[in-house]
């Protein structure tokens, strides 16, 4: 399996000719949902839900299905009806070939004067990649490559350092840095690795928007 950065927190999986995009939002690249077979979407903040974007790869292919929690799927079921499905904790489906397991039920609080929304994260092909979206969920399963939260107005180092310790992957890959500068990336580098406190273990990997990895 190929996973490419496409910015912030969307991710694109590619195996044997298929594709499948997890949350395309406004900070990722532009042609960051182009050409996916199917579509993920973890919760309906901008950074992870562009509906634009959605609408534009889900009518150039009327094969293109989305996966997603109710609070997304009722903006965009009516206008693609049998392509647009609701899913929660717990449910299991096949998308565009990949196995994916649904974890979590809430997004993290930000602060308790901002109303707390829904949130669930995607397990693909058996653990193989875990994006957890705006939550430190732990899945309960093993996971070989976490897509790790590195930064947000509703973690901290200390939380996010301990969650990678939690959940035990071989790594742990930086998603939702796009608010981070050089040198805020640089330290969190260093504080994931070696040099700080560390993950547990777990190798820390960073992508640039665009560049690929295979799993």
């Amino acid at each position: 399996m190929e996973l490419t950065k496409k910015g912030h927190a969307c991710v694109r999986l590619s195996e044997g000719g298929r594709t499948l995009v997890i949350d395309p939002g406004g900070f990722s690249e532009p042609d960051a949902a182009e050409g996916a077979e199917a579509l993920l979407v973890t919760h309906e903040h901008p950074d992870h839900f562009d509906e634009g974007r959605l609408r534009a790869a889900l009518d150039a292919d009327p094969a293109v299905q989305l996966w997603t929690l109710r609070s997304v799927a009722e903006r965009l079921s009516a206008a693609y009806p049998g392509r647009v499905h609701t899913v929660g904790e717990g449910d299991t489906f096949e998308a565009a070939g990949f196995g994916v397991e649904v974890h979590g039920q809430l997004h993290a609080v930000i602060h308790p004067d901002l109303p707390r929304i829904t949130n669930i994260g995607f397990a693909v092909n058996g653990g193989a990649v875990f994006h957890p979206g705006d939550a430190l969920t732990d899945p309960g399963r093993p996971v070989d490559t976490l897509l790790l939260p590195v930064h947000a107005p509703w973690n901290k180092f200390s939380e996010v350092a301990d969650y990678v310790r939690q959940v035990s992957p071989r790594q742990a890959l930086a998603v939702h840095d796009a608010l981070l500068s050089e040198a805020g990336l640089a330290i969190y580098g260093r504080n994931f690795g070696p040099q700080g406190p560390g993950t547990g273990g777990a190798a820390y990997v960073r992508l640039a928007p665009g560049e690929s990895v295979t799993l």
